[in-house]
Parts: C-alpha cells; structure tokens; sequence
C-alpha cells in the first residue's frame, strides 16, 4: 500500500471526485478552506437558480449521501477524515448560505467566513463529535453543527440590524 493517502484515490472515480470536492481539497494549504470556497461558489449558484426550500432539500440529499461518499473515500485513502475530503465543508457552507437574507456579496463572504470561523475553531461540542465519530457521518456532522453556529450568528445579526 502507498505510504501517500491521497495517491490511494482517483479523480476519475466519481465517489473520490465528489469527497475531494472536485479536486478543491487537493490544494495547499489549507484544503477546508479551498473546499468552502468552491462549496460557497457552488451554493450559490445553485441557491439563486433553485430558491431555498429546493436548495434545502438538496442541501439535506448531499448530507446524506455525503455520509456514504466520505465514509468511502477515507477507507479508500485509509485515513479517517483526511483534509483532502471536503464535502462535508460542502454541505456546511450551503446550510450556512441557505440563511443569509439575500445573496449580496456581502452576505456571502459572512456565510463563508462564518463557517470557517467554527469549522477551525471547533467550539463545544463540534470538537467532541469529530473526536469520538469516526464512521461518514462523524466526517459530515462536525461540518453540520459549525454550520449551525454560523446560522445562529445570522439570525442573531439579523435580530440586530
């Protein structure tokens, strides 16, 4: 076996392509924050194209199957919650973008910052979780709940203007 995870995996398989955020987690430095930026250009073309009850509805769809692709493509890599997977910072940043007020670029770069903000510091209890999950879902929910603070800034935000 390689002594490189990321050589373990194919962009040509699109369970990997998908995980590595079409390629985004493979930059350096910083991958999450690659991913995000890449997942925040994504959320909001789809956002404006679908509106956001059908975003939503997506953005639950690729949790779910991100559990599955991340599940995967770390056992592939053999390394659990590899940088190089970003498509729970995906779904992350769409949960956060689905609750900004209007898709101003000044919404946006909140959404992105905000997520990236909890991602890395991982406040309680993120930093619990992604230590104790380590199956997809553990990969998917530590993303899920930074998201969930950065959404409750947003509205705290909103509560204030």
């Amino acid at each position: 076996m390689e002594d490189n995870p990321l050589k373990r995996i194919s962009l040509k398989n699109p369970i990997h392509l998908l995980a590595v955020g079409f390629g985004s987690g493979l930059l350096h430095p910083a991958p999450g924050t690659w991913g995000s930026a890449l997942g925040t250009l994504l959320g909001v073309i789809l956002l404006a194209l679908l509106g956001t009850k059908t975003f939503l509805i997506l953005t639950v769809l690729c949790f779910v199957f991100g559990c599955y692709l991340c599940q995967k493509t770390a056992e592939d890599m053999g390394v659990h919650d590899h940088g190089a997977i970003v498509w729970d910072e995906f779904v992350g940043v769409f949960i956060v973008l689905a609750a900004i007020p209007s898709l101003s670029l000044l919404w946006i770069l909140t959404a992105f910052i905000l997520f990236r903000f909890f991602d890395i510091l991982k406040p309680f209890p993120i930093r619990f979780f992604d230590k104790k999950l380590e199956s997809g879902f553990g990969i998917m929910v530590d993303d899920v709940l930074a998201a969930i603070y950065g959404v409750a800034v947003i509205f705290l935000i909103q509560m204030w203007r």
